[in-house]
């Protein structure tokens, strides 16, 4: 017989800002939401070792989608008539739509670079509707990271990005590991991974709004792995010493992928930062 994974992937519709967006989600556990956001120019596939933990499915809902033009998720109507550039704004309002449509009750938001910018802005704006966030490879700011070959008509724009972003693994995780990320990579569409890359090198500066969290009413824990130099520890502590109460460790043997290049050495750092988060 075949034995199929705990996970269940469904389609919907929300409406944000005047436009219909076809969204992919897949979901496994039951208990606490914790809603994850993938890292630029990829999708939620990164998130499949924890959808399939057991340990963390018997106390959390644990809920993953595709951004609008990512993965499984439709890119929105006449996307050919524009150039993608997402903006902090954006981002964060499509997952807040994204938790009210599937009605999830104080969710803990999870997310990995520019997944793990973004938490700490919806921990600013949303201390009263979340449970916490687990910031994974967090910065406050990031300038630099654009650059115009990631979308140009002589390159391969995607392999490109999977090749750039393959050298942010650690040295010791997995090959196999770090070449599944890579192939999410690969696969993503024209122009997205630079795109995302703008919000991260232009439109996002959370110094000042990181200083307004407060960590009694919005738990936060932040982890970053020590062979990141796109996020370096360095950049994630910054955001830690703004944060009074905030729970922050550097991750021995990992890089800016922790979630897919290296679950097993990734799992104890997790578990304990969803102990912080999770309600007492």
């Amino acid at each position: 017989m075949v034995e199929f994974e705990p996970i269940v992937g469904r389609y919907f519709t929300i409406s944000y800002e005047g436009r219909d967006h076809r969204i992919y989600v897949e979901e496994a556990g039951t208990g606490i939401p914790l809603l994850c956001l993938h890292t630029a120019g990829a999708d939620s596939r990164q998130y499949r070792h924890m959808l399939n933990d057991p340990e963390i499915t018997s106390r959390f809902r644990v809920v993953c989608f595709d951004l609008p033009r990512h993965g499984r998720s439709n890119p929105p109507d006449e996307f050919w008539l524009e150039h993608y550039k997402l903006t902090a704004d954006t981002y964060a309002g499509l997952t807040r739509a994204v938790w009210r449509a599937l009605d999830l009750e104080r969710p803990v938001v999870v997310g990995c670079s520019m997944g793990g910018a973004v938490v700490l802005k919806i921990a600013a704006e949303n201390q009263g509707e979340i449970g916490g966030i687990v910031g994974l490879e967090s910065a406050a700011f990031a300038p630099g990271r654009y650059n115009d070959f990631l979308h140009h008509p002589a390159i391969h724009g995607s392999e490109l990005a999977a090749t750039y972003t393959y050298g942010l693994n650690a040295p010791s995780s997995p090959e196999s590991s770090k070449r599944e990320n890579w192939w999410y990579y690969a696969q993503s569409g024209p122009g997205i991974y630079a795109g995302d890359v703008h919000f991260y090198s232009f439109d996002w500066d959370g110094r000042e709004a990181i200083k307004t969290i407060d960590t009694k009413r919005c738990p936060v824990a932040l982890l970053t792995g020590e062979y990141d130099y796109s996020c370096t520890p360095e950049m994630t502590a910054k955001v830690a010493e703004n944060i009074p109460g905030c729970f922050f460790k550097i991750m021995e043997k990992q890089g800016h992928f922790p979630m897919i290049e290296n679950y097993p050495a990734f799992r104890p750092f997790l578990l304990e930062a969803l102990e912080h988060v999770s309600p007492k």
